[in-house]
């Protein structure tokens, strides 16, 4: 057991699932991860593996098939999958935020049509807020819903879809002004529905087409896609929640969460890479002894490690927190801006201990710190948690005077 970035007060089935995850990662991915995403291929043998061991249906609850654990248990088990390969936890990620949602805010109907089969993972989610023109701006959406008899009308185009692809369930933010006064506030008139896909590219449904999946500079093997809506029709009854208008407050519960599993990305993959540099400061020598022998790979190390741990204890704090009910929004937001700012600094000196040879591809640290970037601008930007920081800093401690 490594000495850094544990959890105290975890039950003994916690600890055995977290067990298990672990070997899977260390058996089942790290020995292809790098291979796999050099040709960016969609790990389709690791996928059924996750879902044999139940993972779809983690925070799913009993009732609907799932384990019903919590969001910290899905934390840390999103750490250590990240650990192994940051691509897959971004496969299980979306299916959450979907899941989530319907736990939280669906209908009864809702909850049992999808999340059964969710919890198993014959249904695949996707969340879909962002457009091309307006990045982490939500309440600028231009996409709309309107309604026509018995069903909805979308039209409008999204990007950045995680399982844009392979899904067959996505949660999209549309604006839909139905009902209300003219001027209401832009969070107001949102609307998330729940649009049912066959998985693929091209039309996989009439109105509806997955153009194909965006070349990336990391973060390869998941299929991140646009979504185009020109006439798509929507029965009414996915509406999610049954209610127009709701869509904001339903999406940005589900990014708490989603801000939570980030940060447990983040701090994955530093552990990883810290893993990576002590390893080869032990085995590289120069001026006849192990870089690690030298004081300034230690003071490396030493900063790597802290760092590590720092993220960490931030990221389950945030989880925690949710996990009590209450809102976690500050927290969530601190810890996805310094475990994602983190893995960036550990990911980089661990490429510098690798030397040369981190710019080979030969070597593991080359992927990751192609896949660090992501994680500054995935599910708002550090820029974006700053602003959320700042604001709820302020209503915390309002100038009494």
């Amino acid at each position: 057991m490594a000495r850094l970035a544990q959890t105290a007060g975890l039950t003994d089935i916690q600890q055995e699932i977290l067990a298990t995850v672990r070997n899977f990662v260390d058996k089942e991915i790290l020995p292809v991860a790098t291979e796999l995403e050099h040709r960016d291929e969609y790990p389709t043998e690791i996928v059924e593996g996750l879902k044999e061991l139940g993972l779809f249906g983690l925070m799913i609850p009993e009732e609907y098939g799932g384990l019903g654990e919590s969001l910290l248990t899905y934390a840390l088990c999103v750490e250590e999958i990240a650990r192994g390969w940051m691509s897959v936890s971004g496969i299980i990620n979306t299916h959450f935020i979907v899941a989530y949602m319907l736990k939280q805010h669906g209908t009864q109907e809702q909850k049992d049509t999808f999340l059964p089969r969710m919890a198993l993972g014959e249904v695949r989610g996707a969340f879909s807020m962002s457009e091309p023109a307006l990045g982490s701006d939500v309440s600028a959406i231009t996409s709309k819903g309107v309604k026509d008899g018995d069903e909805y009308v979308l039209n409008g185009q999204k990007m950045w879809l995680t399982n844009g692809g392979s899904s067959t369930l996505v949660a999209v933010l549309c604006r839909s002004d139905e009902g209300l006064p003219e001027g209401s506030p832009p969070h107001k008139q949102m609307t998330t529905f729940l649009v049912e896909k066959e998985p693929g590219f091209g039309e996989v449904r009439p109105g509806l087409t997955i153009p194909g999946k965006i070349d990336k500079m990391g973060y390869k093997g998941v299929d991140t896609t646009e979504l185009i809506m020109d006439g798509l029709r929507i029965p009414a009854n996915r509406v999610l929640g049954g209610t127009t208008g709701r869509g904001f407050y339903q999406m940005m519960d589900g990014v708490e969460v989603g801000r939570v599993n980030v940060a447990a990305r983040g701090c994955g993959v530093a552990q990883r890479a810290f893993e990576l540099g002590v390893s080869y400061a032990q085995q590289r020598h120069t001026f006849g002894k192990p870089i690690a022998q030298h004081q300034a790979i230690q003071f490396k190390l030493a900063d790597m490690a802290t760092k590590v741990e720092a993220a960490h204890a931030m990221m389950v704090n945030a989880a925690r927190k949710k996990d009590s009910g209450e809102r976690n929004d500050l927290e969530a937001g601190m810890a996805k801006y310094l475990a994602s700012e983190y893995c960036k600094e550990v990911v980089e000196d661990a490429f510098r201990i690798h030397g040369g040879y981190g710019f080979s591809k030969e070597y593991e640290i080359e992927r990751l710190y192609r896949e660090a970037p992501m994680l500054l601008i995935g599910e708002g930007t550090a820029e974006i948690q700053k602003m959320i920081i700042g604001r709820r800093l302020l209503e915390e401690y309002r100038f009494q005077g």
